[in-house]
């Protein structure tokens, strides 16, 4: 039997599970003293009992960032270049980043583990901060400490970057269905086992209707799903799968890049992807493997269901969330310096932020850099001035080789609607022929710029 594409992303898997999804460190050399010894902490802490973390002492002003994603990573790296006497500490509680952009492309092959995944011992050795793998589970906002799964930590700023918690109070709230929801049915828009499982799902995948869900609101990646229905189409296509992308769309038509989505749909997918706009999902039945709409009813053989998001819980634990129909559980804070409304010196930063800006890395890692200037301010006793995270973000339609679109853009305030709205918008939404590999090498030299910028 010949080596196909499909078999060789089931041997990519059994590789992936191997590792644990843990990348190697690109670059050899030695832990430095910016290196935290967790296992060490571990012996020696008690949770909520007043005992320290395994650190030495700050030899300045304390940083603490907990979270490492796309706007973590970014602030604990430019703080401490532009603030070299803080001590920054980056608390995460994965052993390895792995990249949720780009990772639609590692579903089906396209692109190695190695290329989505990275090293943060190597991020705090080049940048000379710690990272300090541990859970926070509490925040005391008076004795500025946070506390971790691996002891206490204090801080003179305090950085939450948690991202996006799902949201599945509006298909069910019995948490039985809701774990199998996780479970059997995960979104993949965290990161990690989900984007495991749901490759997993396509290697498996014999035939039949498999259903994906977009959700209303400011969801983390707006033009993910559709890329993610296009990336999958082309692997049924190539594999000779006889099934069918069923796309149920609570918003009214694409949300972002419809043009170069929608023509990709019909002229690429028209006998694969069955795109359903406003069709906004009210019931899961996962016995008789149904989805129920407002207008019609869906059978699938295997389905990723992406409900809406929220932010993270760790928000709600520290008290500096805000909740309402349009910002679930996002963070309180100033949208122009990203402190929390009434708590000084704490910030919150990344797809937790309540300004309608993309939920996407490129805004997360920007914003994190001026994050960093206005933190290194403080320290410095300077003033900084506002600018605009930015948002470039490339799509992949179809694979080998990769064709894509793209989008650029910067965010403006308008004082009267006292909202962010897009400014210096550009856009490429052809994905044919030259115009569109350009734009698919171009995504892939942005991913390698990005991963440079945070971890190099």
């Amino acid at each position: 039997m010949a080596f196909s594409r499909r078999n060789a992303l089931k041997f990519s898997a059994i590789a992936a599970a191997a590792i644990g999804v843990t990348a190697c460190n690109k670059d050899t050399g030695t832990a430095e003293s910016t290196v935290s010894a967790p296992e060490a902490a571990a012996s020696t802490a008690t949770v909520g009992s007043g005992s320290k973390a395994f650190l030495p002492p700050a030899k300045g002003p304390r940083v603490v960032v907990v979270g490492g994603g796309w706007s973590g990573l970014s602030v604990a790296k430019y703080t401490k270049k532009m603030a070299p006497n803080a001590d920054v500490i980056l608390v995460e509680q994965r052993q390895s980043f792995m990249s949720g952009p780009v990772s639609n492309l590692w579903l089906v092959g396209e692109v190695d583990l190695d290329f989505i995944t990275n090293d943060y011992l190597q991020a705090a050795r080049e940048n000379k901060y710690t990272y300090f793998q541990a859970t926070v589970v509490g925040v005391d906002k008076v004795g500025k400490t946070i506390q971790t799964s691996n002891g206490d930590i204090d801080y003179d700023y305090l950085v939450l970057a948690p991202g996006i918690d799902y949201d599945y109070s509006q298909w069910t709230t019995d948490p039985a269905e809701e774990l199998r929801l996780k479970t059997e049915y995960p979104a993949a828009f965290i990161p990690g086992s989900e984007t495991m499982t749901l490759r997993s799902k396509l290697q498996d995948f014999e035939g039949g209707n498999f259903v994906m869900t977009v959700p209303g609101g400011n969801y983390r990646c707006l033009p993910a799903p559709y890329e993610r229905a296009c990336v999958i189409a082309d692997y049924f296509k190539r594999e000779g799968i006889e099934g069918k992308v069923i796309l149920l769309d609570e918003n009214a038509g694409i949300t972002i890049k419809a043009d170069g989505f929608g023509s990709a749909f019909k002229e690429l997918y028209g006998d694969i992807i069955e795109y359903y706009p406003a069709n906004k999902v009210e019931k899961i039945d996962l016995e008789k493997k149904m989805v129920y709409t407002e207008f019609e009813e869906f059978e699938f053989a295997d389905a990723a269901f992406y409900p809406h998001v929220r932010g993270g819980k760790l928000l709600e634990v520290a008290g500096v969330s805000k909740d309402s129909p349009f910002n679930k559980h996002e963070a309180n804070i100033d949208p122009f310096t990203y402190e929390v409304i009434g708590e000084k010196d704490i910030f919150c930063s990344g797809d937790v932020r309540p300004m309608g800006f993309s939920k996407s890395g490129n805004t997360a890692n920007t914003e994190g850099h001026y994050l960093a200037k206005v933190i290194a301010g403080r320290i410095n006793g300077t003033q900084v001035k506002w600018e605009s995270p930015l948002t470039v973000c490339f799509s992949a339609v179809s694979m080998s080789p990769v064709h894509g679109i793209s989008i650029n853009a910067g965010y403006k305030y308008d004082a009267e609607a006292k909202a962010f709205g897009f400014t210096g918008v550009a856009m490429n939404e052809e994905w044919r022929d030259k115009v569109g590999t350009n734009n698919g090498k171009g995504l892939m030299e942005w991913a390698k710029g990005m991963y440079r910028d945070m971890f190099a």
